[in-house]
């Protein structure tokens, strides 16, 4: 996967010499502002997902959310295909009073919501470049990625809403159950325990706190992009920057090499061909920015993982120790991450236990959250 990612951006000979005279432009007063909006993405992506956890009563302190989170962060980048969206999860199960699995729900919430944002981001600036001259794979590429975001809210509102029944279809759907039903049931039972992960969904404190972190994430994030497109001399207006940020995102949504190398370049270059062309966008000058605006990010989430790692928050042998934790998290999740809370907070809205709920409960070992 690595090599066949290189091979997308790749330059040839005589695209290095322009490459080579390309860094050299660079400005290293706007890359000290590009690294310094970088400090502060980190810092809002990190602090965020605390309003995703108050709810199942797992919220950390500042030190431990940021080591772990930068720890997460830091294995995203490393492992191939997102494994590393894992890592925060397993951290938090050791020491906090969340299953892991529960914790993998506010992940999925996190990535769903991001997903949903950048989305609308690319469609609306996608659209309002369609035209006859517009590249033929703009606009299916803005639909597409809308609707399978819009289609996974869906499913969170569902999931919270019917949780047995939306978990049985999902099964069955996958045909996990023709091919071996023991598989289908442990599925099952991670699923409806995941789903207790998705409670701020009804946290509606919470849910508004977490979207203005992440709004003030990705808009950082865009003016980032733009701040370091001005150290190289790219003419790319703010609107562009932003664009391309949320094409880079959707990009690397999809399974990727280790440390997103190939992937991120290929996706920021075919965004800046939108709108400085493509001599610029895939030429020299593009493929210098790329190159740039990933690997300073590279070393930045590196050196904050193993920060965090020398800290007293996080350690190797504790994130070696949670995947043997990760077997009995079931009888925790029974004893409060399951019903506990959800049902804590039905109770606090008036709401009554419906007839689907109870027969969860009697189907499966893990209660799933009450309504």
């Amino acid at each position: 996967m690595l090599a066949a990612c290189l091979a997308l951006v790749w330059p040839a000979p005589a695209e290095r010499a322009r490459l080579v005279e390309a860094m050299a432009r660079l400005d290293y007063a706007y890359l000290a502002g590009f690294v310094g909006l970088l400090v502060a993405v980190h810092f809002f992506r990190a602090w965020r997902w605390n309003n995703l956890l108050t709810p199942l009563g797992a919220r950390l302190g500042a030190g431990r959310l940021l080591a772990v989170s930068s720890v997460g962060f830091m294995a995203i980048l490393a492992l191939p295909a997102r494994l590393g969206e894992f890592v925060r999860p397993a951290l938090i199960r050791k020491k906090g009073q969340v299953s892991a699995t529960a914790a993998l729900g506010t992940v999925a919430v996190e990535r769903i919501i991001d997903g949903l944002l950048i989305s609308l981001l690319v469609f609306a600036a996608f659209f309002a470049l369609r035209g006859p001259d517009a590249p033929s794979w703009m606009m299916p590429t803005a639909y597409a990625a809308l609707a399978v975001f819009t289609a996974a809210m869906v499913f969170l509102g569902f999931a919270m809403r019917w949780p047995g029944q939306t978990v049985a279809i999902a099964v069955t759907v996958s045909g996990l159950r023709l091919i071996s039903p023991r598989i289908a049931a442990v599925i099952r039972d991670k699923l409806l325990s995941m789903i207790s992960g998705f409670l701020v969904m009804r946290d509606r404190r919470n849910l508004i706190a977490f979207v203005a972190w992440s709004l003030a994430y990705w808009c950082t994030n865009g003016l980032s992009l733009w701040v370091l497109s001005e150290g190289f001399g790219l003419e790319l207006s703010l609107i562009g920057a932003f664009a391309t940020m949320g094409l880079v995102g959707v990009g690397i949504s999809l399974p990727n090499s280790p440390g997103l190398v190939g992937q991120y370049q290929w996706f920021t270059q075919l965004g800046l061909s939108l709108y400085l062309g493509k001599a610029v966008g895939q030429g020299g000058d593009g493929l210098a920015f790329a190159i740039v605006l990933h690997g300073v990010q590279v070393v930045w989430y590196m050196l904050a993982g193993g920060l965090a790692l020398l800290s007293p928050y996080v350690s190797f042998r504790e994130l070696w120790e949670a995947r043997g934790d990760e077997g009995d998290q079931g009888n925790e999740g029974d004893e409060g991450d399951g019903d506990g809370v959800g049902a804590d907070r039905a109770a606090g809205a008036g709401g009554d236990k419906t007839g689907l709920e109870r027969s969860n409960r009697e189907e499966s070992a893990h209660p799933t959250p009450a309504r």
